[in-house]
């Protein structure tokens, strides 16, 4: 196994990459996204709350490798033609935006709304109010959630592989093919997965101590 772990080592400090890259630019993108949907589905306005309802329902009823497939092969027939990349990126962003929005909503919805009623006392404007009082809080209370989004976020990269995007499955099914270990690549790909997850578990773990040290 070593010596094929060193015959595939080039393509997969690239397939690292590429799988780093999208995992965490997804959640970020998404996290983003998210929150604009989770505040929608907070406001006071019909038709916002109905907007945002209806993303998370679609993208949460609906499986990740389908979105894939209808980004890469499907917009083409509207004349909108991305590259592999660009939509496993897309369809990344708007999967994990779906969750992401739910964590955020929960967590704003945890905080005691009598700190609402005391910021509208002291005639704190909304955005204020939830920039100083409520989103810290509220990013304490969803951080466990979120860590365990990333870290599905980095597993479902995996699913890029069926557009060609060179990722680290996609390699795995690349040197089996070549080499017919399908095996040991497989196995060599699910450690390098865990190794990642395991170092996004202790900086989970890290943070959420750092961020609730003072409530102890």
């Amino acid at each position: 196994m070593w010596e094929l772990f060193l015959r595939a080592l080039p393509l997969l400090e690239k397939a690292i990459v590429m799988t780093l890259g999208l995992g965490l630019g997804a959640f970020v993108l998404g996290s983003m996204l998210g929150m604009l949907i989770a505040l929608l589905r907070n406001s006071s306005v019909r038709v916002f709350k109905v907007i945002a309802f209806s993303y998370v329902s679609i993208f949460r009823g609906t499986p990740l490798l389908v979105q894939i497939l209808l980004i890469y092969f499907g917009l083409p027939h509207y004349g909108i033609v991305l590259s592999p990349i660009p939509s496993a990126l897309i369809a990344l962003t708007l999967f994990s935006a779906a969750y992401l929005s739910e964590i955020f909503r929960s967590g704003i919805n945890s905080v005691d709304p009598g700190q609402w009623e005391a910021a509208e006392s002291m005639s704190m404007g909304y955005w204020t109010c939830l920039r100083r009082i409520i989103m810290p809080q509220a990013l304490r209370i969803a951080l466990p959630p979120m860590g365990s989004r990333l870290i599905a976020l980095i597993k479902d990269t995996s699913l890029a592989s069926t557009i060609t995007v060179m990722e680290l499955t996609r390699v795995a099914e690349q040197v089996g093919a070549t080499t017919f270990r399908y095996m040991e690549m497989f196995l060599m790909v699910g450690a390098i997965y865990w190794v990642i997850n395991q170092f996004l578990t202790i900086l989970q773990t890290w943070l959420e101590g750092r961020l609730t040290r003072h409530t102890r």
